[in-house]
């Protein structure tokens, strides 16, 4: 029972974290719309957070209509034209189709170049406050990957990737992320106690066709951890085996949050890890483990259960470790701190900014030319798994991914899709230069050809996202 409460706690705190991140992001979004069609003298109607019908409704002094409405994937700034509705003769100089040009385009503009300002302004907060993160130091090297024929060892520091500086192992995969479905050398600089060195790995298509995995797994990486002590964090009820949900074993021999396990079969146990290798090596095998509980040694047996993992029986007991604090439980040279001042942050967070939006750009355009995998395409279940990952790890990485995602979703709207706001400024930009707007029917059959592009957008990205839950 409690492994379901445990899911239904977890689906629940996503569903909140993704609301309270589209919302802003969404509201973020419209309000630049909102904000230039104010000062352009056009007049909203309705300002709407979310789609179908109005769960709370206000109608302004103003003359706006502000909602939130009942489906949070979108929202809309509805203004007075005539191309909607009749409108009348004294309120014709505040309809949108009545205003030049160039306000037009700066309206449709606003919101997506709201949202990357809006991300700027995250990174400038996150600068200011500070974050600790892990230092990207190299704690193993997997046999025969990549990065060990390239001469990269355990206790390596990444200094520079491709010439651009790493400031924690969170810069990793992102500068790796940048090179995927090309070949070449990706450069990397290190230092380790002898100096620092060039070591160039050699790859060929990188991660072409993939839809998962890290880029630092892929050329054979992974960061330093500390050793997690073999204490148990919590017991879980009843598991998955081969055999349907069955009682956890852990449970019905008395462990509880707290023990150290000390022992398992006379073998001493060090680490975490030590006691995973133990479990997984001996399905339905009867096990004598030694634990500490309160300043004393007891003994108790335990026989896991098997279950089959990709092929493989393994076994398991119910048990999850204490996770490490952090940072506290991190040796303060594997943690670094980033923080900058107040005037110091503004380039910093325009660059971060403006990296996110290139590294962004770059992939639409390896999916669009094949040197990415259209699978790596997420929609909403996955926004709202990451949000709750995300909200559950601290306010500075949620807040880290609500950047990410402001940029993601100001820089779709600008791609030159009839129906997103990018598609608008095309035909403005036409606009201007012809001296008048293209004919109706080419503009209708264009946005129609605009609707099914975003819808097989929207779903192979809902197709992505089943497909992940259900694998």
């Amino acid at each position: 029972m409690s492994s379901y409460l445990d899911a239904f706690g977890n689906g629940l705190w996503a569903l909140l974290a993704f609301a309270v991140l589209l919302g802003v992001i969404i509201a973020v979004h419209e309000w630049g719309h909102f904000f230039v069609a104010r000062r352009c003298g056009v007049q909203v109607l309705r300002f709407s957070i979310g789609f179908g019908r109005p769960l709370w409704s206000r109608l302004g002094q103003d003359g706006t209509e502000y909602v939130v409405a009942a489906i949070p994937l979108g929202g809309y700034v509805k203004m007075l034209d005539e191309r909607e509705a009749p409108v009348p003769a004294d309120q014709l100089h505040r309809a949108f189709n009545r205003k030049p040009v160039a306000q037009r385009f700066a309206i449709v503009a606003a919101g997506p170049l709201v949202n990357l300002l809006f991300a700027v302004l995250l990174c400038w907060l996150l600068f200011v406050a500070g974050t600790q993160q892990l230092a990207p130091v190299i704690g193993s090297v997997a046999k025969s990957s990549v990065a060990e024929r390239a001469g990269l060892v355990a206790g390596d520091e990444v200094l520079a990737i491709d010439g651009v500086a790493v400031r924690s192992w969170e810069d990793v995969p992102l500068r790796l992320a940048a090179r995927v479905g090309e070949s070449g050398d990706i450069l990397f600089r290190v230092r380790a106690a002898s100096g620092e060195r060039e070591v160039a790995l050699p790859v060929d298509a990188f991660m072409h066709g993939r839809e998962d995995g890290s880029p630092s797994a892929e050329i054979g990486i992974a960061p330093w951890f500390p050793s997690v002590p073999p204490v148990v964090g919590r017991v879980v009820e009843r598991i998955d085996s081969d055999a349907g949900s069955v009682p956890g074993p852990a449970a019905g021999a008395g462990l509880r949050p707290g023990d150290r396990i000390l022992r398992v079969d006379g073998l001493a146990v060090s680490d975490w890890s030590d006691w995973v290798d133990a479990v997984r090596a001996s399905p339905a095998i009867p096990l004598q483990v030694d634990i500490e509980r309160d300043g004393a040694t007891q003994t108790v047996a335990l026989t896991p259960v098997a279950m089959t993992r990709d092929g493989v029986t393994i076994g398991a007991v119910g048990l999850v470790m204490q996770t490490l604090r952090w940072p506290e439980d991190w040796p303060r040279e594997y943690v670094r701190e980033i923080r900058y001042g107040p005037l110091e942050s503004v380039p910093r967070a325009v660059a971060e900014t403006w990296e996110r939006s290139v590294l962004t750009l770059e992939s639409i355009g390896k999916m669009v030319s094949g040197m990415m995998s259209v699978q790596s395409v997420g929609g909403p279940i996955s926004i709202a798994k990451g949000a709750g990952a995300t909200a559950s790890l601290g306010p500075e990485v949620f807040l880290g991914f609500m950047a990410f995602l402001s940029i993601s979703i100001g820089l779709l709207n600008l791609l030159p899709i009839p129906v997103l706001d990018g598609g608008h400024l095309v035909f403005y930009a036409i606009e201007a230069v012809r001296g008048r707007p293209l004919p109706e029917r080419v503009q209708l059959v264009a946005l129609n050809i605009g609707v099914a592009l975003l819808l097989a957008l929207m779903s192979l990205a809902i197709f992505n996202d089943v497909m992940r839950v259900l694998e």
